[in-house]
């Protein structure tokens, strides 16, 4: 990817819509979307059932791509990538979190944080010190050898976000990460994300439906019917 000068934006959607269907059965998910992202951020991204978000949150994590518009990451157009060069987007800069934890069920904890590692073809002891490494970070050092069942949903957040980390993206990528836990696990896990985020620098975008949880980032866009209705600096906890 081109550029590290920090005047560049990390992302930008220019103009982003996306249509799905066609004809009378076509739905237009965005309208015409603009956000910037800059390195360091810490973005939460709300809005009501089919106000766009998370088709927004596909296209950030190069899993879909804009019917028109711009998607630009570190200066480069994803928008025009193919789509194997998007998949090496995916590997190399984006961790992703994801509210059902997606974990392998019968696969340890450090097999699991090993995966994205794995799939880059990484030798097994850089895999597996890069893992103990990751697991150490989110506060499960000695939790290693135990599998999704014996873990706690908050662990196996942790875990899942162990994983999303293990590959040290640019850019980490939450969807809904605390929908399936109880309100203090959910707190600790925004606790965690935020820590990434203001001591090592992480740039964070998460999809959360709830208030409590937005109140953790720095910075929190609104939206509503495909289009952003509010952008905002956050005055809550960070």
């Amino acid at each position: 990817m081109s550029a590290d000068s920090s005047e560049i934006p990390l992302v930008e959607l220019r103009g982003v819509t996306k249509v799905y269907g066609q004809g009378q059965a076509a739905f237009q998910a965005l309208r015409g979307v603009d956000i910037t992202i800059r390195q360091g951020e810490f973005v939460a991204i709300m809005g009501p059932s089919g106000s766009g978000k998370s088709t927004a949150m596909n296209i950030l994590g190069c899993l879909d791509v804009p019917t028109e518009g711009a998607y630009v990451f570190r200066g480069a157009h994803v928008e025009q990538l193919t789509r194997r060069q998007r998949a090496l987007v995916r590997r190399h800069y984006l961790g992703f979190v994801f509210q059902g934890f997606n974990l392998l069920a019968r696969t340890s904890a450090i097999e699991n944080v090993e995966l994205p590692l794995l799939y880059r073809g990484e030798p097994h002891g850089v895999r597996r010190r890069a893992a103990l490494a990751a697991l150490a970070s989110v506060g499960l050092a000695g939790w290693e050898g135990h599998t999704p069942a014996e873990l706690s949903g908050g662990q196996q957040q942790r875990v899942a976000i162990a994983r999303a980390l293990v590959s040290e993206p640019v850019l980490l990528l939450a969807d809904e990460p605390t929908g399936n836990l109880d309100t203090q696990r959910g707190r600790e896990v925004m606790e965690l994300l935020a820590s990434l985020n203001s001591e090592k620098g992480l740039t964070v975008v998460m999809v959360t439906h709830e208030s409590d949880m937005a109140r953790h980032a720095k910075r929190v866009v609104h939206f509503l019917d495909g289009l952003v209705e509010r952008d905002h600096r956050n005055g809550g906890p960070h």
